[in-house]
């Protein structure tokens, strides 16, 4: 606050005197440090994409780890080792079958797991963009009542710190740039200082999140393209990016096992000596099903052999294919890409973190108030009081007792 002095001119018996009155606020003084802000937004905007980034891949590696792809491979690999011992043996053929059965459910349970990490990035996105427009809204509302604020009044002051705090919780979201103008109203952009217009005056733009086929979002601004680098939409945009990826792998590995099983089992006949049939059905890793209802149906022995046939030979083309494709190695190399782009997001995201922070701290140490000193300051105070207290008690006692004497 700016103060000045108050007086008043004459009073009774007082002719042109001027006597002093106190003091009157003057005007209202924002101590905000426009840098300082802007640094905190920056950096605050890049620590949220990081976060929100790191967030979405890692639901997306608990999906596929929690779904036991990898052991459920290789218990399907050894349960055709034990096969070979015996080919005729119906225990060691309905092993077989059953981990083939446990393996397309571990399948499905990760394309589950996938979906709907991603689905719930979409969703975060999408209450992300209504944050987004609702904040320029408001914003377009303050810039408009700014043109008609006085300036130094409590009024435009508290527009102004309304302001501020709508442009850090909107850079949270998304990626903007601002411009201020002499009467203290906001222009802002999303997509960097070229990007499109989200604010201008009182007039706001509304940011639209699309969908694709595929699972992954774009955004638009009053319906032109919009790329972010910054902010919690982008971190969840780049994740869904992940998601999608690790999904497409995710059905190359169960349709190249597929491919390999039912490739084998059309070269071999079954126990009873018919042509063999397909051990997987349908596509992709939500798709795959298990195609044989019995043990007997592997087709373990080579074409034309009889029916009862000990020859292991398709059984062993099997095993050679599956080994050849490295099915298990696809699926433990999809697991090592997840778990390797989490441990590297989470680096980067403390580190923008502690980057936010102490640009957040900088601004607090400007523009904050130190408890600490604000105790001191009361203890000096109060101590003040009460000497001065103590000094208008002496000078009554000595005022008596001068009195007395009389």
């Amino acid at each position: 606050m700016r103060l000045s002095e108050l007086a008043t001119a004459g009073g009774w018996n007082r002719v042109n005197d001027l006597s002093l009155s106190g003091v009157r606020i003057d005007g209202i003084t924002r101590n905000a440090d426009m840098f300082r802000q802007a640094e905190m937004r920056r950096t605050g905007s890049d620590a949220a994409r990081a976060k929100a980034e790191l967030a979405g891949l890692q639901n997306g590696e608990a999906a596929l780890e929690q779904s036991n792809l990898y052991p459920a491979l290789t218990a399907f690999e050894g349960s055709l080792q034990q096969l070979a011992t015996d080919p005729v043996d119906p225990s060691l053929r309905a092993a077989v079958l059953e981990d083939a059965r446990s393996l397309t459910r571990t399948f499905n349970l990760a394309a589950q797991g996938l979906d709907q990490a991603g689905q719930g990035l979409r969703f975060e996105a999408d209450d992300g963009v209504d944050q987004v427009n609702r904040g320029a809204s408001e914003l377009a509302r303050i810039n408009l009542q700014l043109t008609r604020a006085q300036p130094g009044t409590s009024d435009q002051a508290t527009l102004l710190d309304r302001r501020d705090t709508l442009l850090q919780a909107i850079s949270t979201q998304a990626d903007v740039t601002t411009r201020f103008a002499a009467d203290q109203t906001v222009e802002v952009r999303v997509g960097g200082s070229g990007g499109g217009l989200l604010v201008s005056g009182g007039t706001a733009s509304p940011l639209v999140m699309n969908t694709a086929a595929d699972g992954t979002v774009s955004f638009t601004l009053g319906g032109a393209p919009v790329t972010q680098a910054a902010g919690s939409l982008a971190g969840k945009a780049q994740a869904l990016t992940a998601i999608r990826d690790n999904r497409t792998t995710l059905d190359g590995i169960a349709n190249a096992l597929a491919s390999t099983a039912n490739a084998a089992q059309a070269n071999g006949v079954a126990l009873d000596g018919t042509p063999g049939q397909p051990l997987f059905f349908g596509s992709g890793a939500n798709g795959i099903v298990l195609a044989l209802s019995s043990g007997a149906q592997l087709a373990t022995a080579p074409s034309g052999a009889a029916a009862g046939s000990r020859n292991p030979a398709n059984l062993d083309a099997l095993r050679n294919a599956l080994s050849a494709n490295d099915i298990a190695g696809q699926a433990n190399s999809l697991l090592f890409t997840a778990a390797s782009a989490v441990a590297g997001r989470k680096t980067t995201s403390d580190a923008l973190d502690t980057i936010a922070s102490s640009a957040r701290i900088a601004l607090d140490g400007q523009a904050g108030v130190d408890l600490d000193q604000e105790a001191a300051n009361l203890v000096r105070y109060q101590q003040a009081f009460q000497a001065n207290g103590k000094a208008i008690q002496v000078a009554s006692t000595l005022f008596d007792t001068l009195l007395s004497l009389k």
